[in-house]
């Protein structure tokens, strides 16, 4: 059955639902090394920097896939990408749960985090195509809730599965649950049709000259300043996300002095915690715009805000005599206020980069970004080892580093980073492509 070529929220959240649930299972995928660092360490003898290193290589090949994937999602239905992506994924957590080699669980996260890179950002370029552009920011904002919750999980159910059955039955659970999100979608996925509906209005239009009915050189595009303070705020976002899945549950139990239960339990509060801030923060931006507020405001100006407070945050965790509660209640704070962009900022890419390009954008962006998670976890990993002898301390020198780089990001977007001025631009750009493109057809 075709999908209405109208506004239907009905069906439209349906597939919001579907894809939230895919973004659980990402995160449960990303997070479960993390959550078994300390009996996984133990089991293969790692130190902390070679773990730091091995957990990281789960990005190395996240940018390149992402960027290939998302070339192809703007010709290829999102529909068979996705139920591409997570048969994969559940097939790959088989090695991983009985891997006894350093060697060979990380050529398995490498693979792995090469099959799950794209999912995002083809996530959100199929939930675009079932949502107009001034109803984005909260779907979007919903579906970066299964990350939210795909993190509460782990740190609820690892630890006690761990504890009963060992660290390796986790990966089996992981292919089960998987494996049931395939079927799902098989039943229930279908492409939306807003997109062909948008592209036949523009061109029946043929004085109409937009940005979204031409293809721009990726030069232009990329080289735009709010593309790139766009992508920097995500690298940044992603630097903070590597180092949450990797380093916090372990900060938990071996710096702040927590049992391996009551570690999970605080992590799994840290990461719930970010689900209400950040629909609301996504809610509110959506309520500015309906009152005619510029996309400047309600979208740029509100993430730098809220980064630079969540920064403060951390460094004030890094640098005050604060007890151990109060530090994972000012990490909860701070982590919910600085990850809003990952929201936000697909939202402002689509609005201001040509339709035909969008695909291959949101994913550009989410492949830059993660290099900050390729990055992060290392750099902290080598931090944790070097100041071995701090306890706490060494942790919270990475936490403050990660702060301050925050504050960099957020800062550069403040200048820089500006929709409307970017669409006019890049409508401008378009118009001599649009103009030469129909003189040729003629």
């Amino acid at each position: 059955m075709s999908a209405p070529t109208t506004y239907q929220p009905k069906s439209a959240w349906s597939i919001a639902i579907l894809l939230t649930a895919l973004s659980t299972i990402n995160f449960l995928d990303k997070i479960v090394l993390g959550m078994v660092a300390v009996p996984l360490m133990a089991d293969l003898g790692l130190s902390p920097a070679r773990f730091g290193f091995i957990a990281g290589s789960f990005f190395w090949l996240f940018s390149i896939s992402t960027i290939l994937v998302g070339f192809l999602a703007n010709r290829v239905d999102t529909r068979w990408i996705l139920l591409a992506m997570g048969a994969s994924w559940s097939v790959l957590q088989l090695p991983q749960a009985w891997t006894t080699s350093v060697v060979a669980l990380f050529a398995c996260r490498v693979i792995l985090g090469a099959a799950e890179g794209p999912a995002f950002p083809t996530s959100v370029h199929a939930l675009f195509k079932w949502f107009p552009d001034r109803k984005r920011n909260l779907p979007v904002a919903v579906m970066n809730q299964g990350a939210v919750l795909g993190l509460m999980l782990a740190g609820l159910a690892i630890p006690a599965i761990t504890q009963r059955w060992g660290w390796r039955v986790n990966f089996l659970v992981l292919a089960a649950v998987g494996a049931l999100w395939c079927v799902l979608w098989i039943a229930f996925g279908r492409e939306g049709a807003l997109d062909d509906t948008r592209r036949a209005a523009l061109n029946t239009s043929a004085n109409q000259v937009s940005t979204h009915a031409a293809r721009l050189p990726y030069r232009r595009i990329l080289t735009d300043a709010s593309v790139v303070s766009v992508f920097l705020l995500g690298f940044v976002a992603y630097w903070l996300l590597g180092q949450t899945i990797t380093w916090l549950p372990t900060y938990l139990e071996k710096g702040l002095g927590f049992t391996s239960v009551a570690s999970g339990r605080w992590f799994a509060l840290v990461i719930a915690f970010a689900a209400p801030v950040n629909i609301g923060l996504s809610a509110l931006s959506q309520r500015m715009l309906r009152r005619g507020a510029s996309t400047r405001d309600a979208r740029a100006r509100l993430t730098s805000f809220t980064m630079i407070a969540g920064a403060l945050l951390f460094i004030a965790l890094a640098t005050l005599d604060l007890t151990p509660v109060q530090k994972v209640l000012c990490y909860a704070v701070a982590g919910a206020l600085c990850t809003f962009c990952l929201s936000i900022g697909p939202a402002m890419l689509a609005e201001m980069v040509p339709l035909a390009q969008r695909g291959s954008i949101v994913a550009s962006n989410t492949a830059v970004a993660s290099l900050g998670a390729a990055i992060g976890p290392a750099v902290i990993g080598r931090l944790v080892q070097t100041y071995a002898a701090t306890g706490a301390h060494a942790y919270e020198t990475g936490i403050g580093v990660t702060g301050a780089l925050l504050i960099v990001a957020a800062l550069a977007a403040l200048r820089w980073l500006h929709p409307e001025r970017s669409l006019r631009t890049l409508e401008a750009a378009a118009a001599p492509v649009s103009v030469g493109t129909r003189a040729t057809l003629r």
